[in-house]
């Protein structure tokens, strides 16, 4: 999120939920009514309001008052999620308000309305837009941080990966749309604005480049709103599951941009996959997500996702999806995240960065690994994380200005270490790599506000819970007997 206009509009928004509360109005409820209006408001300041029915523009909520403004308000929900543009239905199907006063209608309306539309707009109406997603995810009230990932991690995998124009770029689980934006973001930034790129080109960038699903329908409505705030337009950003035949006919990609979902399938149900060989058997829905991943990335391409560290030591499926993985891409770096990033989920977490190979075997040579865990600060409410810590590591990982030096391995003292494939086949296909003992529990030591030190007890429960789920998944009522037997 950009300056200080953009921070004050976003607390200013936010603050209004307590005027709501008399109508029985939650964080999450709030949220979604904020939005639809926030958005209709957007494109009003854009110049983009022909992607709706006249009638049901800004205008016809500021004219009205009292039963009038609310019935109208109601219709225009309706009427969006069944006329206008194919984006447009997208964002507004099965709408409806939780509102039931006027009062409190007419009160958000003329808030909004109000606001210093002319300094958000030099900010950039799409950073405002991401700045309240963010601040809903960062109360714990909301509910909403399953399906956000910190902006400072999301922009540190941009820099590394580099996505250029031309390139396809897919999120197979792609929440509110973060990697996608930062991925445009970066592309924008180095074309001066795309202006700079032949027409085709840019309608290719608008519409073609970037590709992805969203399982769950309010991320996905948020999603679809975040990407036309921020001109994209895309007709391959959709909501379905990824581990279902949707994901099939995603496509195959230059770069993958990924924070998939945490846990496993509910039911303990299995991927719904022709094209899965690895994970077929397992309800373990990281290690499904990551087979999707390398299959769809193009021979050459990029990858940068986070996984928590169950996928680094899963035994049966785990460890083969492991093996095949580094047969057929070059897993050339993982990062080792520090804690209180993910406490939604409450789990520890990596990014693994990878590039597949054209040959069919023997692809990963060595794999470096960097700890930007073992005795750092824990994070949380009081600690977020930020740009800078991510320095270090791009710097060691080798990217533009401060990486043109060879790699170079820092020893049993240092946090870059470099491990051959020889090294990872003796460990069993392990990836779950630490040697610096100053453990995690000093940092938590530090942890002052009650809210951060209750999320670090979670984590530690939640990672039980992940070990407990990927050996379950391992040992499913239809194939113990038989392990057994083994």
């Amino acid at each position: 999120m950009s300056g200080g206009v953009t921070s004050n509009i976003v607390q200013r928004l936010w603050g209004l939920c307590n005027i709501l509360r008399d109508d029985g109005i939650t964080y999450q409820d709030y949220v979604t009514e904020l939005t639809y209006l926030l958005f209709l408001k957007m494109l009003a300041e854009t110049g983009k309001e022909n992607l709706l029915p006249e009638e049901y523009r800004w205008a016809g909520l500021t004219s009205r008052e009292g039963e009038a403004l609310l019935a109208h308000y109601r219709t225009t929900l309706l009427k969006l999620g069944t006329t206008g543009s194919p984006s447009i239905r997208i964002i507004f199907t099965d709408a409806q308000t939780a509102l039931r006063k006027p009062a409190n209608l007419r009160e958000l309306v003329g808030a909004i309305d109000k606001l210093d539309w002319y300094s958000a707009k030099e900010e950039g109406l799409g950073d405002l837009y991401e700045g309240l997603l963010q601040k809903n995810a960062t109360e714990k009230k909301s509910g909403a941080g399953q399906y956000f990932t910190p902006r400072a991690l999301i922009d540190c995998m941009v820099r590394l990966l580099q996505p250029q124009p031309g390139e396809v770029v897919q999120d197979p689980a792609a929440g509110t749309g973060g990697f996608l934006v930062a991925a445009d973001r970066y592309i924008k930034a180095r074309s001066d604005g795309l202006f700079a790129l032949p027409k085709a080109q840019q309608e290719f960038q608008r519409r073609s480049a970037f590709t992805g699903l969203e399982l769950v329908p309010g991320a996905h409505r948020l999603l679809m709103m975040n990407l036309l705030l921020h001109g994209i337009e895309p007709d391959s950003v959709k909501g379905g599951d990824a581990l279902g035949p949707d994901g099939e006919g995603l496509g195959q990609a230059d770069l993958i941009l990924s924070n998939p979902p945490f846990g496993t399938k509910k039911g303990g149900g299995r991927p719904v996959r022709s094209d899965f060989t690895i994970t077929a058997d397992t309800s373990n829905k990281q290690l499904a997500f990551v087979e999707h991943m390398v299959r769809a990335l193009k021979p050459g391409g990029r990858a940068g996702i986070v996984l928590p560290d169950n996928v680094l030591f899963a035994d049966g499926a785990g460890r083969d999806l492991r093996h095949w993985m580094m047969e057929v891409a070059d897993l050339h770096t993982i990062l080792r995240l520090p804690t209180g990033i993910f406490y939604a989920q409450g789990v520890k977490t990596n990014v693994l960065f990878m590039q597949r190979s054209k040959a069919a075997k023997g692809a990963t040579k060595a794999v470096w690994v960097y700890d930007m865990r073992a005795g750092q600060p824990a994070y949380g409410k009081t600690r977020p994380l930020r740009a800078e810590d991510f320095a270090e590591f791009e710097a060691a990982y080798g990217v533009e200005p401060n990486g043109t030096a060879p790699r170079e391995d820092q020893g049993a003292d240092g946090r870059w270490r470099r491990f051959t494939r020889a090294d990872i086949a003796a460990r069993g296909e392990n990836l779950d790599i630490s040697w610096l003992r100053a453990s995690d529990e000093a940092a938590e030591d530090s942890l002052e506000e009650p809210e951060d030190i209750l999320d670090a007890i979670r984590v530690h429960l939640a990672k039980a819970m992940a070990e407990i789920e990927a050996l379950a998944g391992e040992f499913s009522p239809d194939t113990a007997g038989v392990e057994a037997a083994e």
